[in-house]
């Protein structure tokens, strides 16, 4: 069987140019800071953040600091165990309640249905500083503060991975559900045993969003952590800045170091991701 040879068009090219494009932009900031990571502080007041390869200045010394844990940096790998244990424990309680949910809300028949779903698109709408104040509240009361539990709990089923299912699980064919029906299968057996499988690209998708939320979620853990030992990376590296002292070898890079995670969770889940959010219609 021939291969088929992709004949390029003017069109087809000027989309492959854009794309090349807006990928470069993206990365220059990203290329800029590991570049920054390499050079003294120094150099960062003096021209900023730049690409230019001043090779007699560039070593490691900045990431020596984080490894040896100098100064402030010494805590820098607890924080870094503390934001992965969380990003994990979210991402995997999200990942199991806001399916359910979003999968029952789409492929059963009940009364109040349409109420329930009405009112997760409501609390899409609401801007989370709005709740802030009362989720603080309830966190005293269930005594969560100061604990990952309290950071992890309020936004473990979000309105949004909810919404991503539900619109998924609609696309489904229900004759899977019956096949399992008439096997004697239990409703929970048939959505783990061959629901989840068949939403393998919308778990892709969703651990990705909802694991970059967690891992770059400052505020709240900001109000809810209180003691250096429990801070999440975010918080610790702001740390690093203050009035009093500030320590940019360190800061700039354990930023670097914190990017890793996420981009190796993306290079991992990129294909379910992709098609997590292209996917559409019944599946044969």
């Amino acid at each position: 069987m021939k291969q088929r040879i992709r004949k390029w068009t003017p069109a087809s090219l000027a989309m492959l140019l854009l794309f090349v494009v807006l990928a470069v932009l993206m990365l220059f900031p990203l290329y800029a800071l590991f570049l920054a990571s390499l050079k003294p502080a120094t150099e960062l007041f003096r021209y900023g953040l730049n690409v230019r390869l001043d090779f007699p200045l560039m070593n490691l010394d900045n990431y020596r600091i984080v490894f040896e844990g100098k100064g402030a940096a010494a805590p820098y790998f607890h924080w870094y165990k503390n934001s992965l244990v969380i990003t994990m424990l979210f991402t995997l309680l999200s990942l199991l309640f806001s399916s359910m949910v979003g999968y029952g809300l789409g492929m059963y028949r009940f009364r109040g249905r349409n109420l329930i779903f009405t009112l997760v698109l409501v609390v899409m709408m609401i801007p989370v500083e709005i709740i802030l104040l009362p989720l603080y509240k309830l966190m005293i009361s269930l005594k969560l503060i100061n604990s990952i539990w309290g950071v992890i709990l309020p936004f473990a089923v979000a309105p949004l991975p909810i919404f991503f299912f539900r619109q998924f699980a609609l696309g489904l064919p229900k004759d899977f559900m019956d096949a399992g029906r008439m096997d004697g299968c239990s409703e929970y057996g048939i959505f783990f045993r061959i629901m989840v499988p068949l939403m393998a690209p919308a778990y892709g998708a969703i651990t990705i969003l909802q694991a970059m939320n967690s891992w770059n979620n400052f505020l709240w853990p900001l109000i809810v952590l209180r003691t250096t030992d429990q801070f999440t990376l975010p918080i610790g590296l702001a740390s690093f800045v203050s009035p009093l002292s500030s320590n940019y070898e360190a800061l700039i890079a354990g930023s670097v170091l914190a990017i890793l995670p996420i981009l190796v969770l993306f290079l991992f889940f990129q294909r379910y991701f992709i098609e997590g959010l292209t996917v559409g219609g019944v599946k044969g």
